[in-house]
Formats: structure tokens, C-alpha cells, sequence
């Protein structure tokens, strides 16, 4: 089979050619078969003419023939079968590939990138732009083949093997060459015989094949000489003989095998008949039984293919040949002949075999190159001297029986003109014309006369006058209505019209139309048809007319009456690939059509048994689909190429192309889903099968997300066990919170700070325990021994059908190494194996449903120190048996538990995880480019064993009242097997818990045995007066001390040691926040192993309470200097005026509240008794009461460091307000308070420190004295009576301030309701306008407020509450008054007091008018550092009535300062006076 590239004008001359027959002998075969070949494939290569012919035609003229070819074919009397041309076809086209790894290239790469970029396209044209590029690509790219010959094979076979027909005589043979070898005995005789056997073939009527061109046909002697074996002197002899016999231009002496068998094998001579042998070829049909050649037995193997029509229908391999299903609509159903192969695959694999076993057998071992000039001189001589001649006084004959017959003048050459110079005779329609396709000539009919002589005049390139023939012929045999015959005629006057030399006129291609119309519809002969489809397309596309060219192959194509079975489909197929072709040719190229029509002859292949073809055709068209948003197009595509390259057993291309439709966002239906997923699987699993060693491949189902991955190190959470809470600690189930986070790593920071004794730590890093996306991984991680990692994958199922991953675990590598040794540096590496080293547990079963994100939490067991490196995750990847949806309820619900339901189908494969870092984004380099930091949560370091230490709480509480007091308590336990110690805790609400000070042994040791016991230290007092109980203590007892950090707790373990397995229980005293609400307070747990570790220094643990708090009591307390003074000074007292309200709802249950005890808590100060009016000592508070207290503090006489606790307890219990748990809270709630306030000042003061003057104002009004007022509340639970304990807290700064026991306006507001709120605001307006107005800087020294003025002095008046005097008698009364001044400064102060009267309102005049103090109106005087100082006063009455003596004006000042300040003690408390008559 020629290969080399032909145009058009060869390839149609090569088409019809002179044929010749051949007889031989059976020695002469013999003698030929050293060769290992035929006669007819011996000469086969040298059937070209080298050089030109000439003859005369029938006008005398002589005519050249160029590059004339002739085909010499052994004699066959039966027409070809079905059988063997479709095998013939089918094989033809099945061994002419592309070059090998193109089809595997464009699989596996699937990189074809198109390139748009073409601007200069007009816009009237707006895909051409996109698909310009698309073209170029493909006409550059190397998995796209201009040349198609397979085409071309097929198109040679098709034509050679077209039967003989009657109305035409193209393939009826013209000579017959009989060859004898000279070594026969008579090679006389011998020609004799196969002279009268080729006569009895031509005209005994047993034979009606092959058919002859002319009764008297041209006999040609070749006496064939074995050069080796015979003897050269006999075979002349014989030759002699013959041309006496026959002539010299009958006969013809060939001698070969010049060379014997054994020639060298170093020796090189060419092989010229690789190329053109066929071993199934039929003309080249061997009459021996042993030939390479078998026909095909089947059903309709022994009927002749009739030349009118088409035999039935045949189904081949199961699918059927009408076309009804479209191509691109995919298989549903299970096409076994996807992945059970056809016949004629096997077929094909047989024919390779044969082809590879032949393939190194040499042809030609006996023959040298002079032979091959003897063969081809033959040939010539042949042609020269027997057949054109012949040709030539055939034409000659046939001319002069047209002349006698029609009765024409001179010939037929020279009247053709006056045939067309007439009016043509008007053709009719096809439509019109009769089925008249069965009309018979006889074989002397004048038409067929003309016919044959146009035929001979085509065979010898003649083709003016055969065009003339074949002009006149076409009339006769229509007006005759012998539409066979008049197709035969058309076709041919086409072809002659367009090889005419110089183009005389153009081509008629509705010839072409006509003709195929007629064979198609009216002859009902697809063979005819096709011959015509080939010629006229192959005319077409040489004048450039591709989209006429396709149109034509594409009509042939959609024709449904297969002719032979699958060819059909195989005939559909390579018209439509030569119709594409012609597509993406085209002056402006049609990709799309291309690609589409790459697809259906794809399709078409398929069904004909191409493999290897219909997968190159899909490949192609992926080219242009791909990354075009055609997703189901590209589903498609990827499905056929993954099926076609499993049958072809391209395991590897078949799993990429199954790949791609998995991991594309597909549109398809969840059944085609699934389908597409069974076949993976089963593909999946057939490449799995030829690897079982080899390592796990990636699976692309289903999607992880990488970044999401979080790493969790440690045991999961221990779930509560009835009273017993574990501590909260780090889960997976808790999501990140960025601004929880900082709180945490500020916690551990002040823990570790305060155990390294630093303020800050420069190089600090946090524990992390759990790693996620958000947490910074730039360190390796640490793990401890023996105790699990959990690794969370966050996997997202993209199909609509469920995934069951079974078997699911992390793969791993692991390095040992030994951090306690000095050399560590030579590790042994070990992948994936040593459960001794690391444990892994798998998940069973893990089921995802459709398009679900689900999280698989995987564990690893450490059990050696080293590297650990996580590397991705293994499984086994199925899915589930298909469910149907009954009564509108999904039974897939019912999927989630129990064991799943597989489909049997399952592979076993990894994912990769990797993950990438943080983009950095620090300097300049980085910025300008694109880096990213290292992401190393999987790869942690297993440090040495370490302690772990689990904390559970009992009876720990949900719910509080605000200031309750509730005793509960902490189990520390270590689980591990190694001591702790340096156990601390860490909070940012120290004040909302305690562990007690020293007292805390006397508490009972137990939780049940405190079940009924007080929270506090209680004794019981007999005393009835209320009178104060005092007692002290110091702050650093209650971790309170300076320079310490109360967050910082210490938790009293006994001997500080917490052994392996040992457990304890401590008691901690609880108190409820003062704010109403839920609150989230944080401990930290800090502790240290005994021995010291060079990777991991601490552990912490966390654990999160969370409190609900409900409204309590109320309190605001204000403080008074007292003006009971006496003379000597010791009298300095201020009265305490606390004010409780019940503000609980009766949503907690409170009955009511009692106030059991009120306790001070100052260096300075002490209550001393309660002024309390009313005989009952209980204060009971119902809801929404409120109780008013009046309590006396005196100043402390002796000034101690340590504070100084008053008790005044109003009921049978005094509760030691100087130990725990009442002192830890007050010293924690004292030191939260001074923290915020020092906060806000830190904030809102911007000016230097004051002045030492007006600090010394200012100290005259600080009290510091603070107030705790302890409650009981009887609680009605479960028709229980329960009673709680609390204590509140007020700090009383300075005096005439009121102090809350809220330190927050907007609770305090919530509490007291908005008619309280406002009267606050009246009273203290300067609370208000605090908040909004920023104090400017200035230089000018700050100045007091004048209430501050007021505490400077202390002014009191010392007279008779009651005078009796004798107005009768006397009409002035006088009364002594004494002033008593005391300086409550620590400086010098400057007093003037003034007796006049200022008179500020008629009401005042109508008071104090009628009196008037007698002596000096004004006194001036000097009071030391506390100084008390009198002054004796005289005033005068004139008549009885009640008097206010508080008139005097007391006006005070630094003794070196220059400014003066009036006090207003007279306006704080009026001095009345009754004077009666006697």
C-alpha cells in the first residue's frame, strides 16, 4: 500500500487502470516462492511506467501517456463476499495508525492550551476571534495529523475491490499474462493448458467472474527462468520456440533468482514490496489453501453482493447499525463491548500478531537489483509492445463498428462536435425517471459499445474523447431509462471533464449529484454511491470547495440502510473525519464544526470496532472543548476516552480521563454521577490489579481542604460524670476566636512572668494545643509521648451520589530520635510503618453524603521520640448501593447508621496534604513578590514523657445570685506517669474565686461533709447590743501584698507534688459577679514536671466557667464627720449611712433577704456600734424594700500596717470577716477596684501631680473606708427552703461622696430604675459630666473644689439643747456658747470667724434674726496640725422661742497660702435651741 502523497489527478488515474490477469503455473509459483512471493506480488512494484507512452488515437493523432500504471491480479472466479470485504476494510483501516504515544500524549498531557489573542478579526464575525487561535493551534499542534492514512488505505481497498459490474467495464481485465517456468518438462504444452483454461474462464458460461473487457482477449507468454537452478541454454531455446510461436511481441523471457537462498547478511538490498502487499488483499487471493488470506464465515458469506442493491441489515458485535441514538448521548445502560472488546478487536489483535510475526520476513532473498531491472524492462516491454497496442487497435475497432452501425460519417472523434453543436435534449429529474435500474443490454449493444470505448480511452489517459463517449452515452441511456447505466455515465463524464488537460470546461459536479442520487435512491447501491462520494470530494477540495466537499461526505453519512453490516458505521465514520477536515480547512476555519464532527465520527468508529480511532478522533475534539464552560460536553468526551482507552487496555489514560469528570464541577444528573463513578472505580481498579506493589496513587475524590486541616495534641475532652465537671481545656469542637485567643496567651504569659520572676518575657511563645489555619505556624509543634494527635481533614463531596470512604487513615513518616542524648544527629528514617513506633487508628467507615463538607478526625499514637512528618491521608474510596425515593421520603436519610450497603466496588488510594503558608509580607522583597512562609502543623516533634494533669469541679455552679457566696470543689489529678508541680492559676477575675488562705484547713475536708455547713468561719456571739467585734489582718496573706500579682494564684497541692495517679480535693469559695448577666470567666492551670525538659518547660490547661448571674441587693453607703466634739479631741467620729434595697426578681426564687452583719475593713477606721432606732435587730428585706442603716466609725488609735476588720453583726452567728473566704474576696475585689480605677485615671488625666497644698486639702476629706455588708437569702426551690450566703462590697473614699456597691454606671442604672437614676444625677452632678468632658492642660496649679474646703475645719457648737430664763425679770437672756475648732489637716491653718449675720432670704431673718451674739463680731486665730481650739461665745435671746445658733461663718486658709475659703459646716446640721420663759 502506497503511502506517498498523490494529487488529485494521480490519485484518480490511479483509480481506474488497465487490468490484467494472470495464470500461472505451479511451478512457476514455486519458483516465484523463493521470494516468498507471488507472481503477481513479485511485479506489483514495477507496474509503473518510468517513462512516457505514445499511441495513436483513432483520428491518427498521436496521444502521450504519462505515468501509466498497470495492475496485474491473479485470476478469480468468485466475486468477493461480504464476509471478506468487510474483513478487508475493517483491517486496513485497523493497522494504519498514528505514529505511536500520540493518542496516550494528548491524554495524559490534556495541556492543550489555546492561545486567543487575535484582535484584528472584524467584529461582524465575533467567534472567529476566540477560534483563530484554536485553529492554529491544532494545525501546529503534534497531536493534530493533515494526513489521515487510514483514509487513504481504506479509500485504495475500497476501489480495488469494487466487483466487476455490466454497466460498466473500468474492472474487466484487458490482457491475461500466462506464465510457465522454463523448468517444466513441455513449457509448450504447459501454455497450451493455460491458454485453453483462460479460454474456458472467459467464455464457458460456468464462470460468469471475472468479467473480460473484449471476447478477444490479449494473451502474453512469460516464460519465467530460475537464474539460480535452470539452465540458461534450455530456457533460450524455449524462448526461440515461443517467439516463433507467438511473435516477438507475444512472448517474453524473465528471469530471476539470479542469487541463491543463502545470501549474506551483512549483503543490503532493498525491499520494495513491504509497501504494497495485503496479505488479505483479494485480487492478490492465492488459489492455494494455505494462503494468509481466510475468508470469514457467517451468514451471508455465501451470497454474491448484487450490483443493484444492498443486503439486509446485519447487527455485528450486538449494536446495531441504524443510527438512531444521538452521539453525544451517553450510555446509560452497560455496553459490554466497552470493556469485553469485539470481535474485531480480537480480530485486530490477531492480525497484529500476524503482521509482527511477518513483519521480519524477507522478501525478494533471491533476487538482486539486476532482477529488479529484468522485472521492471518486463513490465515495460509489456506495455509497450502487447497491451497499448492491443488498447490501441481496440479503440480502433470499437470506433469503426460505432461508424458502420450508427451510419456515421468518417468516425466518431470527428463528429462529436456535431453531436454537441445541436440542441441538447432537456434532462429529466431523477424524480421523474423510472426505477429502471434492472435494464439490461446485450454485450452488442451500440451503447455498450460507446461505453466500453470511452472506457478504454479513460484507462489510457485519452480523456477528450472519452469525455465525448461518455457525453453521448449519458443520453442514450437516459432516454432508455437505464438509470444504472446512466450513472455509470455521469460519474465517468465528471472525472474525464476535470482530467482533461488545459481545464476546457469547468467541473461538472451535478453530474456527481445526479449520479449519486441515482445510485443511493434508485439503484439502492451504497457501493457505487460511495466510489462517487470519494471521487467528487477529493475533486472539490483540490478547487478549494471544502464546504461543498463536506456536505457531500456528510450526505452519505446520514444514510441508514447499512450495505455490509458494520461497514456502514466504519464508512460513516471516515467520511465524517474527512468532513471535519474539511471544516477546519476552510478559507475562515470552523473549529466547532470540526471538533463536532471529530465527535460523531468518533461515535461512529466506535460502533464499527475502531478503538484506537474513535479514542484519536474524542482526543482531537478535546482539544477544542476543553476549558470552553462546556462541561457536558467535556464529560462526554472524557467518558468515551476513558472507555475506548480501558478497551484498548490504556489503564493509565483511561484513569486520567475518568479523573477529569470527577474533578470538575460537573453538571450532570446524580445517576449520571454515579455511572461515571462505577466506571472509574472498575477502571481504577484493573490498573490497581497490575501494581499491587506499587505505591498507593492519588484519588481525586473526595476534595480536601488543605488550609483547613487543624492538629489537635492531647486527650479528648473527659465528659462530665454527675457532680463532676472536667475541665473545658481545648477541643476541635470549639471554634477560634482571635480576640480569645490573645486573652489566653496573655494569661500565659503573666503565669509564666511571674514563675521566671520578670515582668516580661522577650522570646515568649504560647502553648498551642490545637493548629489551625489561623494559629502561627512558622514552629514545629510539639507532641508528648504517648499521648494521641488528632488530626481533623476537612473533606467536601462535589458529586450528587454519596462517597463511602472506608478504612480511612493518616499516612505518616517518622524519624527516631533520642533529644535526652548528646548525639542525636544520626536518625534512621522509617515511612509508613512501625506500629511500635506510631500507633495509627483507622475510621471503618466514613460515608459523605451528596455534596456534603464533612471532617474526619484522625489519630496517631506516638510511642518514641523524634520527627513526625503527616503526609496525607489513605483509603479505600467506594460508594453505596443507589437508592429510590419512596412516598416523598429520601431512604438515603436512613444511610447514617448502621453498616452501609457498598456496590462491592472500591480502590484503595492516598491524597496528599499540603498545606501552604502565610504570604509574607514583611520586607521590601517580599512585598514587591510573591513568598510564602512555612506551614509546619503537620510535621510535629515527639518530645520525652511530660505530666498531665486533669482538673475536674464538683458541685460546681451554673447559676449565682450577684455577691453569693458559694463553696465548691476543684479535684487535681495526674493521669500521667510522671510528678508535677508549681501547680498555679491564672485569671483575669481573681475576685471571682479563692482557695482560702491559711485558715483554710479548718474547713471540712470533704463535699459531703460540708453539705449543711456555712461558707464562712462562724462564732456564736450572746451579746445584745450591737456593738462592734474587731480583728486584723494582713493583705499578703490573701495573696493581695505588694509587688505581687493576685491573678497569680498559687493552689495549695500538699507537699506542693502531685504524684502519677494521684488525685486531691481542694476546696474554692465562688462569689457571684456584681454585674447581672452570663459570664465567661477563663482559668488558666500552669504546672511543671519535677525533671526538666530541653523541648517543652510547662504545661497549662484551660477551662472556661461560665456563670449566669441574677440581681441581688443593692447597696450605696455615704459617709459623714460627725459633729459630736468634744474638748479634747477624741472624739473624732463620722457616721456611716448605708442604704440596701432588694433588687432580685422573683424569677430566682429569693424570699427574702436578711442583712446578718455589716463589717468595715480600714487602716484608719472602725465601725464602732449601729445607731439603730428600732428595737429589732433583724433587717429583713422582701422585694423591692429597701433598709437604711446608720452606723458610727471611729478613727483607729493605734496606726497599724495591717488592716483593721469591725464587726457589727446583727444576728446570732459573727462571721470572722478577717479570714477566708470573707477577706479573700473583700482583698480581691479591693484590688479589681483600685486596678479599674487606676485604669480610667491612667486614661482620663493628663495633668502633672497636684500640687502639696491642695494635696493636703484633698487628704483632709479621704476616708478609705470600706464597708462589706454580709447577707443571707432564703430560697424556695423544689419546695426546698434553701439558704445562700453573699457579701457586698463598698468602698467609701472620701467623705460626703456616695459609694455604690456597682462599680458601673449603666448596671447601677439598670438596678435602681431610671426615677432613682435621675435623683442620683441631681445630687451628684459632677458623675455625669466626668465622662464627657476632657480636662484641658494648663500650667496654673489645680485648685480644690470648695466642698474639700469643708473637711479642712471642723466647727462645733457646745451649748443647752434647752434655756429657761425670767424675761419678766430680765429682759435679755444670755447663754454661753462655746465653738469648738478642730484642724483636721495635717498643716498650719489660718481661721477667721465671723458672727454677723448674712442675711440670704426672708426665711433666714425670720430664723436667726431675733437673736444676736454679744462681744467681737469677727475672731481671728491659728490652729496647728491637728489642733482642737474653743472659743466662748455670748449670744442673746430677747424672747422665748427655738433658735438656730449654727450662724457662724468659719473662713479658713493655709497659713502660707494667700487665698481664703469659707467652709459651710454651719449649713451641714442646725444648732437649735429652745429658750423658755420662766
Amino acid at each position: 500500500m502506497a503511502q506517498r502523497v498523490q494529487s488529485v489527478q494521480e490519485f484518480l488515474q490511479d483509480s481506474f487502470v488497465p487490468l490484467v490477469a494472470a495464470l500461472c503455473s505451479e511451478e512457476a509459483e514455486r519458483v516465484t516462492r523463493k521470494n516468498n512471493l507471488g507472481f503477481c506480488e513479485l511485479i506489483k512494484p514495477f507496474c509503473r511506467l518510468t517513462s512516457e507512452v505514445h499511441m495513436r488515437d483513432p483520428n491518427n493523432q498521436l496521444h502521450i501517456i504519462k505515468n501509466l500504471k498497470i495492475a496485474v491480479n491473479n485470476i478469480i472466479t468468485q466475486p468477493p463476499q461480504q464476509g471478506a470485504i468487510r474483513k478487508l476494510l475493517h483491517d486496513v483501516v485497523t493497522v494504519s495508525q498514528p505514529a505511536e504515544g500520540l493518542v496516550a500524549n494528548v491524554i495524559t498531557a490534556g495541556d492543550y492550551d489555546l492561545n486567543i489573542s487575535d484582535r484584528s478579526v472584524k467584529a461582524s464575525v465575533p467567534w472567529y476571534s476566540s477560534w483563530k487561535d484554536t485553529l492554529m493551534g491544532l494545525n501546529t499542534s503534534t497531536f493534530y495529523s493533515a494526513t489521515t492514512p487510514w483514509f487513504e488505505a481504506y479509500r485504495e481497498s475500497f476501489l480495488q475491490c469494487m466487483p466487476a459490474s455490466d454497466h460498466e467495464f473500468l474492472n474487466h481485465y484487458v490482457a491475461c499474462m500466462l506464465v510457465v517456468s522454463s523448468s517444466e518438462p513441455e513449457p509448450v504444452e504447459q501454455f497450451l493448458k493455460l491458454s485453453q483454461e483462460q479460454h474456458q474462464i472467459q467464455h464457458s458460461n460456468e464462470y460468469s467472474y471475472p468479467k473480460w473487457f473484449i471476447p478477444n482477449t490479449l494473451k502474453y507468454y512469460v516464460l519465467l527462468h530460475d537464474v539460480s537452478v535452470g539452465e540458461e541454454h534450455r530456457a533460450d531455446s524455449i524462448y526461440e520456440e515461443m517467439k516463433q510461436r507467438y511473435g516477438t511481441q507475444g512472448c517474453y523471457l524473465l528471469k530471476i533468482n539470479s542469487r541463491g537462498s543463502n545470501r549474506g547478511a551483512d549483503e543490503q538490498i532493498p525491499d520494495p514490496w513491504s509497501q504494497y502487499l495485503q496479505k488479505n488483499s483479494i485480487q492478490t487471493q492465492e488459489p492455494y489453501e494455505d494462503g494468509p488470506y481466510t475468508i470469514i464465515s457467517n451468514k451471508n458469506s455465501d451470497h454474491f453482493i448484487p450490483l443493484d442493491g444492498l443486503g439486509n441489515d446485519s447487527k455485528v458485535d450486538g449494536l446495531s447499525n441504524n443510527y438512531k441514538s444521538h452521539p453525544l448521548q451517553l450510555d446509560h445502560t452497560s455496553d459490554s463491548s466497552c470493556f469485553d472488546g469485539t470481535d474485531y478487536v480480537k480480530a485486530n489483535a490477531s492480525l497484529h500478531e500476524s503482521k509482527k510475526s511477518n513483519t521480519w520476513t524477507p522478501h525478494g532473498t533471491c533476487l538482486t537489483l539486476t532482477d529488479h531491472d529484468r522485472i521492471r524492462q518486463f513490465i515495460q516491454e509489456f506495455t509497450f509492445r502487447g497491451l497499448l497496442p492491443h488498447i490501441e487497435k481496440t479503440i480502433r475497432q470499437l470506433n469503426d463498428q460505432l461508424i458502420s452501425r450508427k451510419g456515421l460519417s468518417r468516425s466518431l472523434f470527428s463528429a462529436t462536435k456535431k453531436w454537441f453543436s445541436g440542441s441538447k435534449i432537456p434532462e429529466k429529474s431523477v424524480n421523474e425517471l423510472k426505477s429502471t435500474s434492472g435494464l439490461l443490454y446485450p454485450p452488442e449493444a451500440p451503447e455498450l459499445q460507446i461505453r466500453k470505448m470511452a472506457d478504454l480511452c479513460f484507462l489510457v489517459q485519452h480523456y477528450e474523447l472519452a469525455y465525448s463517449c461518455y457525453h453521448t452515452a449519458k443520453k442514450d441511456f437516459l432516454n432508455d431509462q437505464a438509470m444504472l447505466y446512466a450513472a455509470g455515465a455521469l460519474e465517468m463524464a465528471a472525472v474525464s471533464a476535470f482530467l482533461q488537460p488545459g481545464a476546457p470546461r469547468p467541473y461538472p459536479a451535478h453530474y456527481m449529484d445526479t449520479a449519486i442520487q441515482t445510485y443511493r435512491d434508485i439503484c439502492k447501491n451504497m457501493m457505487l454511491a460511495e466510489r462517487c462520494v470519494l471521487l467528487s470530494a477529493e475533486i472539490l477540495k483540490s478547487q478549494s470547495k471544502y464546504s461543498e466537499a463536506a456536505a457531500l461526505l456528510i450526505r452519505l453519512t446520514s444514510e441508514q440502510s447499512a450495505w455490509m453490516g458494520m461497514d456502514s458505521d466504519l464508512r460513516s465514520a471516515l467520511l465524517l473525519e474527512q468532513a471535519a477536515h474539511c471544516f477546519i480547512n476552510m478559507k475562515s476555519p470552523m473549529v466547532r464544526k470540526f471538533a463536532f464532527h471529530m465527535i460523531l465520527a468518533g461515535h461512529r468508529y466506535s460502533k464499527a470496532g475502531q478503538k484506537k480511532h474513535a479514542l484519536r478522533c474524542y482526543c482531537q475534539a478535546m482539544q477544542v472543548y476543553k476549558g470552553k464552560g462546556w462541561s457536558l460536553a467535556e464529560d462526554h468526551i472524557n467518558f468515551t476516552i476513558g472507555r475506548q482507552s480501558f478497551t484498548l487496555r490504556q489503564l493509565d489514560n483511561a484513569v486520567s480521563a475518568f479523573r477529569h469528570i470527577l474533578i470538575n464541577e460537573s453538571k450532570q444528573t446524580a445517576a449520571q454521577q454515579g455511572a461515571f463513578l462505577r466506571e472509574y472505580l472498575y477502571v481504577y481498579k484493573n490498573v490497581s490489579q497490575l501494581s499491587p506493589d506499587g505505591p498507593s496513587p492519588q484519588l481525586p475524590l473526595p476534595y480536601i481542604n488543605s488550609s483547613a486541616t487543624r492538629v489537635f495534641f492531647g486527650h479528648d475532652r473527659r465528659p462530665a460524670e454527675g457532680e463532676k465537671q472536667a475541665a473545658t481545656h481545648i477541643s476541635l469542637d470549639q471554634e477560634y476566636d482571635s480576640e480569645f485567643s490573645h486573652q489566653w496567651k496573655e494569661l500565659e504569659e503573666q503565669v509564666v512572668a511571674t514563675v521566671n520572676k520578670c515582668t516580661a518575657l522577650s522570646n515568649f511563645q504560647p502553648t498551642q494545643y490545637c493548629l489551625n489555619r489561623y494559629s502561627d505556624n512558622s514552629r514545629f509543634p510539639l507532641g508528648v509521648v504517648e499521648e494521641p494527635i488528632t488530626v481533623e481533614v476537612a473533606f467536601r463531596n462535589p458529586l450528587k451520589v454519596p462517597l463511602l470512604l472506608t478504612d480511612l487513615s493518616l499516612l505518616w513518616k517518622f524519624q527516631p530520635k533520642d533529644y535526652n542524648s548528646k548525639n542525636n544527629g544520626e536518625t534512621k528514617e522509617v515511612e509508613t510503618c512501625g506500629k511500635d513506633m506510631i500507633g495509627a487508628e483507622a475510621i471503618s467507615e466514613f460515608l459523605m453524603n451528596s455534596e456534603e463538607t464533612k471532617m474526619a478526625r484522625l489519630k496517631l499514637f506516638p510511642h518514641q521520640t523524634g520527627e513526625l512528618h503527616i503526609l496525607g491521608v489513605v483509603y479505600n474510596l467506594g460508594t453505596i448501593q443507589s437508592t429510590s425515593v419512596l412516598d416523598g421520603v429520601d431512604s438515603s436519610v436512613g444511610l447514617q447508621t448502621g453498616k452501609y450497603i457498598t456496590n462491592g466496588m472500591s480502590v484503595r488510594g492516598q491524597q496528599d496534604l499540603e498545606i501552604q503558608g502565610p504570604r509574607l509580607n514583611n520586607t521590601k522583597e517580599e512585598k514587591t513578590s510573591i513568598k510564602y512562609g512555612p506551614d509546619r502543623r503537620l510535621d510535629p516533634i515527639i518530645t520525652e514523657e511530660m505530666p498531665l494533669l486533669e482538673v475536674f469541679f464538683i458541685n460546681f455552679p451554673t447559676g449565682l445570685l450577684c455577691g453569693e457566696i458559694r463553696k465548691t470543689y476543684v479535684e487535681f489529678m495526674n493521669v500521667s506517669k510522671c510528678p508535677l508541680t508549681g501547680v498555679k492559676v491564672v485569671s483575669k477575675r481573681p475576685e471571682f474565686f479563692t482557695f482560702g488562705g491559711s485558715s483554710a484547713i479548718l474547713t471540712p475536708l470533704s463535699p459531703s461533709a460540708s453539705e449543711h455547713c456555712s461558707a464562712y468561719k462562724t462564732i456564736v456571739t450572746h451579746s445584745t447590743s450591737v456593738c462592734s467585734l474587731t480583728s486584723s489582718a494582713d493583705s499578703s496573706d490573701f495573696g493581695v501584698g505588694t509587688g505581687s500579682q493576685p491573678e497569680v494564684i498559687d493552689v495549695p497541692l500538699p507537699d506542693s507534688v502531685l504524684l502519677p495517679g494521684a488525685s486531691v480535693q481542694l476546696p474554692m469559695w465562688l462569689r457571684g459577679p456584681d454585674e447581672e448577666g452570663v459570664h465567661e470567666i477563663n482559668f488558666l492551670f500552669y504546672y511543671e514536671s519535677i525533671r526538666k525538659h530541653s523541648k517543652m518547660c510547662h504545661r497549662i490547661l484551660r477551662h472556661t466557667a461560665v456563670i449566669c448571674t441574677s440581681r441581688s441587693l443593692a447597696i450605696r453607703a455615704t459617709v459623714y464627720r460627725s459633729n459630736a466634739l468634744d474638748e479634747k479631741g477624741d472624739g473624732d467620729n463620722m457616721l456611716v449611712f448605708v442604704d440596701v434595697e432588694n433588687v432580685n426578681t422573683s424569677e430566682a426564687g429569693v424570699k427574702e433577704f436578711h442583712i446578718v452583719q455589716v463589717s468595715s475593713n480600714s487602716k484608719n477606721w472602725k465601725l464602732q456600734e449601729s445607731i439603730n432606732l428600732s428595737e429589732d435587730k433583724d433587717i429583713k428585706l422582701a422585694n423591692r424594700e429597701k433598709g437604711k442603716l446608720c452606723l458610727k466609725a471611729v478613727k483607729c488609735k493605734h496606726l497599724v500596717e495591717n488592716y483593721t476588720f469591725a464587726d457589727i453583726v446583727f444576728g446570732s452567728e459573727q462571721i470572722i470577716s478577717s479570714t477566708s473566704p470573707c477577706a479573700d474576696f473583700f482583698f480581691r475585689s479591693l484590688y479589681s477596684d483600685l486596678k479599674r480605677t487606676h485604669s480610667q485615671q491612667s486614661v482620663h488625666t493628663s495633668q502633672g501631680a497636684l500640687d502639696s497644698a491642695v494635696r493636703l486639702i484633698q487628704k483632709c476629706g479621704e476616708v478609705d473606708l470600706n464597708i462589706i455588708v454580709l447577707w443571707k437569702a432564703y430560697v424556695v426551690e423544689d419546695n426546698k427552703q434553701l439558704i445562700l450566703e453573699g457579701q457586698h462590697h463598698v468602698v467609701l473614699h472620701a467623705v460626703g461622696k456616695e459609694a455604690v456597691s456597682f462599680p458601673q454606671k449603666q448596671g447601677f442604672k439598670k438596678i435602681l430604675g431610671n426615677s432613682d437614676w435621675e435623683d442620683l444625677e441631681q445630687e451628684s452632678p459632677e458623675i455625669g459630666l466626668f465622662n464627657f468632658f476632657r480636662p484641658e492642660s494648663t500650667s496654673v496649679p489645680a485648685r480644690p473644689p470648695l466642698d474639700q474646703f469643708s473637711n479642712l475645719i471642723k466647727a462645733s457648737l457646745r451649748y443647752p439643747e434647752i434655756f429657761s430664763h425670767s424675761f419678766h425679770q430680765k429682759s435679755l437672756c444670755i447663754v454661753p456658747v462655746t465653738l469648738l475648732l478642730s484642724n483636721c489637716s495635717q498643716a498650719d491653718v489660718d481661721v477667721i470667724i465671723d458672727l454677723r449675720h448674712k442675711a440670704t432670704s426672708p426665711e433666714t431673718l425670720e430664723i436667726h434674726g431675733s437673736f444676736t451674739w454679744l462681744g467681737q463680731t469677727q475672731y481671728k486665730l491659728q490652729l496647728k496640725s491637728q489642733e482642737v481650739s474653743s472659743l466662748q461665745l455670748k449670744a442673746c435671746f430677747v424672747h422665748t422661742g427655738v433658735y438656730n445658733l449654727g450662724t457662724p461663718r468659719v473662713f479658713a486658709k493655709l497659713s502660707d497660702q494667700v487665698t481664703l475659703f469659707e467652709t459651710s459646716q454651719q449649713n451641714s446640721m442646725p444648732a437649735l435651741i429652745i429658750i423658755n420663759n420662766i
